[in-house]
């Protein structure tokens, strides 16, 4: 396992069997899956089987999403981090991407703002990644407003997968 990351109010770490309670809470929620396929899991065995195809990820490429963890209370708050993407999006293929996904409960408190700042510098100056590319769908303002703090700059909107979504790139300046 790699090492946790901290942040003022967060711990960022590996997925453990035990998140699944929460990732539960997270992917079952409809209003969570919105802007994200509308597709939300049904029952806790497939949050169990998410958590081992991040594991395969972690093996595979040496990153992947990291649980998000409020470091006061020890509380599962969603995920985040860096996946390695191997299909092609936007005519781009094998290249890094920067996501993040929070129980609704939470949103709104800077959590994906603070993951991201400290997974953009652990691409950038651990991984050493040449760039960073995220996309969203193009009505979720919330999640495009997130990207834009983190730096991100807006390139082109695409349709995948039968909806309009916008792309975002932000290159490693140290290399």
């Amino acid at each position: 396992m790699k090492e946790p990351i901290e942040t003022e109010r967060l711990l960022l770490r590996e997925f453990i069997p035990t998140d699944d309670v929460g990732l539960f809470e997270l992917e079952s929620n409809p209003n969570v899956h919105t802007y994200v396929g509308k597709k939300p899991i049904t029952n806790i065995d497939q949050g169990r089987a998410y958590i081992e195809f991040i594991h395969q990820q972690y093996k595979d490429f040496g990153t992947g999403r990291w649980a998000v963890i409020l470091k006061d209370t020890n509380e599962f708050l969603g995920w985040s981090g860096i996946k390695f993407i191997t299909n092609e999006i936007n005519n781009h293929k094998d290249f890094y991407e920067i996501g993040y996904r929070f129980i609704e409960k939470h949103w709104g408190k800077g959590y994906a703002t603070e993951a991201g700042k400290a997974f953009i510098d652990y691409a950038f100056n651990v991984m050493k990644v040449e760039a960073l590319y995220a996309y969203a769908d193009a009505g979720n303002e919330n999640s495009r407003k997130i990207l834009e703090k983190l730096g991100m700059q807006l390139v082109n909107s695409f349709e995948y997968e039968g909806d309009l979504q916008v792309w975002f790139e932000l290159r490693n300046s140290n290399l």
